[in-house]
């Protein structure tokens, strides 16, 4: 067997994967609804991996601050990681605020198969949520540069799914996310 033929072969054989990004603000549900979702997913045997929004900045973005251009190089750093996952056949589950509208459509158009999910709840509930206060801190002025308080966060006009946590149960986000996915 040629060389070519064997690399034609293999490339049939991976799937390219699909990219599921969670989007809103802190508090909102997002890493709650991700780990809902690789919890199910690799119960049914799928390969797929999460890349939440706090574990990437402490590991690949560390040093960044919370300028819009390391929050944007932030969101393109998990991008690219997430599209060499699903190159290879992954289900990838982000989950980060990604503030700028503008900077996840330019992402999200490069990825494969992807499906935008807008994780949302008011800026009250999501304040009542928080434990460390920061929200509190940030409506003070002691905290800033915070997503939402004193930073924008631009809602996705369009998302593929928008799912107001505050309204829903995290098992019926799960059962809207397995359904959009096609896995429901």
């Amino acid at each position: 067997m040629t060389a070519t033929l064997e690399r034609t072969l293999y490339a049939e054989e991976v799937k390219t994967g699909r990219v599921v990004w969670f989007t809103g603000l802190s508090g909102a549900g997002k890493s709650t609804l991700a780990a809902a979702l690789h919890t199910e997913l690799a119960a049914r045997g799928v390969a797929v991996e999460l890349l939440d929004g706090d574990a990437v900045r402490e590991n690949l973005s560390k040093g960044l601050g919370f300028s819009r251009e390391d929050r944007d190089t932030n969101v393109r750093r998990i991008a690219f990681v997430a599209g060499l996952l699903a190159k290879h056949g992954v289900t990838v589950l982000v989950s980060a605020i990604s503030p700028y509208a503008d900077t996840r459509r330019e992402v999200l158009a490069e990825l494969p198969n992807t499906l935008e999910v807008f994780v949302d709840a008011p800026l009250e509930v999501v304040t009542a949520r928080d434990v460390k206060g920061l929200y509190l801190k940030a409506i003070a002025g002691e905290i800033k540069h915070f997503t939402g308080v004193s930073d924008p966060y631009e809602a996705p006009q369009t998302p593929d799914l928008h799912l107001r946590t505050d309204e829903i149960s995290v098992e019926e986000g799960l059962r809207r996310l397995l359904q959009a996915l096609g896995e429901g």
